[in-house]
């Protein structure tokens, strides 16, 4: 196997990987290239040596930029690959499918200046749309595709085929690494892809703080942006918090104004409520609410923990 940087370079320098998913998801592998360096002689090798279905990975933006909506509405796919409608290049092509045809489609749906009249569907390339955050979303080839390149600092695209035996068969892994040393391939996996992502990017960001009042008192509250799926976090704390000394800490998922009001309080569950009032008994504490997007406004909240303290 091969290190995630090695992939980069090889992506970076216009060369083919190969990337694996893992044994109990699809237990296949891909080529991959970046979609900026694609050539035509590329695409022929993958029609001749890897054999499955040539697609084009794009994000989210790119897509709804080429006016590309999804092939379906409802994706009842086992592993709801986003496939939108298929595409060819408008211009500058015969029938749509040799070596050169899908090349020219593809060059001319990543071009950054790329307009949906560029485009003549359906065609003989096939988008896939990737899940925003990519890997870190979802661990598919489409979402690897776009996040290696991206790495490499080039367009956030890519062009991947599924790699299949001469009989017919799907190449697993003892196969992927006899192919990737016939064709002096880099080949990787995709759980260190995400590993990679993981260890070398900050995806949570402070976005504000303030105060926040209760009936027991103020707390001081800063509110995180996960930039991964767009949702926000809150952390409620109180007294000052030191490495040298134990603090009380509380993580939990909730509705923290459906809570704030009492509801669903019980003896055995723990409320933001019944949370706050026993970080405020003790020197130090921290209240952290994932993903409370329905608190987006501090002053809101406020607000509402007046109300519920007069009602």
């Amino acid at each position: 196997m091969n290190t995630i940087q090695e992939l980069i370079k090889d992506i970076k320098n216009g060369k083919m990987i190969i990337l694996m998913d893992d044994e109990d998801r699809e237990n296949e592998g891909d080529l991959v290239v970046a979609a900026t360096n694609i050539t035509p002689e590329i695409l022929n090798f993958m029609t001749l040596h890897a054999r499955g279905l040539i697609c084009l990975t794009l994000m989210p933006e790119k897509c709804e930029q080429l006016g590309l909506n999804l092939m379906v509405n409802k994706n009842t796919a086992q592993l709801e690959t986003n496939f939108t409608v298929s595409i060819d290049a408008a211009r500058g092509i015969t029938t749509g499918i040799s070596a050169y045809d899908r090349y020219k489609t593809i060059i001319d749906a990543v071009n950054v200046h790329a307009k949906p009249e560029d485009l003549a569907m359906p065609g003989h390339i096939f988008p896939l749309m990737a899940k925003a955050g990519g890997v870190l979303s979802r661990a598919g080839h489409t979402e690897a595709g776009c996040d290696i390149a991206h790495l490499a600092g080039l367009t956030a695209a890519a062009v991947i085929v599924e790699i299949m035996n001469q009989d017919g068969s799907m190449a697993r892994r003892d196969d992927l690494i006899k192919f990737a040393k016939k064709h002096d391939l880099k080949i990787g996996t995709i759980a260190d892809l995400i590993q990679y992502r993981i260890q070398h990017e900050q995806t949570i960001s402070e976005v504000s703080q303030s105060t926040f009042a209760t009936q027991w008192g103020n707390f001081k509250v800063k509110t995180f942006k996960d930039s991964i799926n767009n949702t926000q976090h809150l952390a409620f704390y109180h007294g000052e918090i030191t490495p040298d000394k134990a603090c009380l800490v509380r993580v939990q998922f909730t509705n923290f104004l459906r809570e704030l009001h009492g509801i669903e309080a019980n003896d055995n569950y723990w409320t933001a409520q019944r949370a706050l009032k026993t970080i405020a008994t003790n020197d130090c504490g921290v209240l952290v609410v994932l993903n409370a997007n329905e608190s987006a406004s501090i002053d809101e909240l406020n607000l509402t923990s007046k109300k519920s303290q007069y009602a």
